[in-house]
């Protein structure tokens, strides 16, 4: 930790004699009633979706995917009218295991080269509370489209000091049986029930 905080300390002493001004911390809000309403984009340097499954019942294993791109558009009060819409390439796909990374885009799982786009179409957003909401709609996975429903908590909103872009972050839940999509690949031994949780940055344009 100490280190860490050198390293901070030693980079913003070299800003500074360069004669850079280190930016101002992001004013963030969490109160909903303060965001903008609009049209935002995916800001995929800063969205990720994480994936968990039973491995042999033993432990529980995760992986993720990047690169989402997508639309979101927030219509002020009214959840019902808002919209989202994300894709994420097939080939993104990430564990610790190399091996593992080259099997999960091959012909066995999710085949990439044939399938090379995950997307989710939200067709209903239902407010649950001050900063939480469901959104159903059509996840595309394999070839094959099946409603899911995700559950979405705000986590804040507010000017990125960095790239002067307004932002609004979300986080969301769901989860899917991958079987229900043609990966069958080694289940039950492989748990069939995925949990999702999504990490989401969206710029307003």
């Amino acid at each position: 930790m100490f280190r860490a905080n050198r390293l901070i300390l030693t980079a913003s002493a070299a800003l500074l004699l360069a004669g850079a001004s280190l930016p101002a911390f992001a004013q963030a809000t969490t109160n909903p009633a303060e965001v903008q309403a609009g049209s935002f984009a995916v800001d995929p340097n800063h969205s990720q979706v994480g994936f968990t499954l039973s491995h042999m019942g033993l432990s529980n294993f995760s992986g993720g995917l990047s690169n989402v791109t997508g639309t979101l558009t927030l219509a002020g009060g009214d959840h019902s009218a808002s919209k989202l819409s994300v894709s994420i390439p097939t080939s993104s796909f990430s564990t610790p295991v190399a091996k593992l990374n080259e099997e999960l885009v091959g012909a066995d799982w999710f085949d990439a080269a044939k399938f090379p786009a995950i997307t989710f179409t939200s067709t209903k957003v239902t407010a649950t509370g001050p900063d939480s909401a469901t959104i159903t709609g059509d996840l595309t996975l394999h070839g094959v489209t099946k409603p899911v429903t995700l559950t979405a908590h705000f986590v804040g909103a507010g000017t990125n000091p960095l790239n002067k872009k307004y932002t609004v972050g979300f986080d969301a839940t769901g989860t899917v049986k991958r079987s229900e999509f043609g990966v069958t690949k080694y289940v039950p031994l492989i748990g069939d029930e995925v949990t999702l949780s999504l990490h989401g940055a969206f710029e307003k344009q």
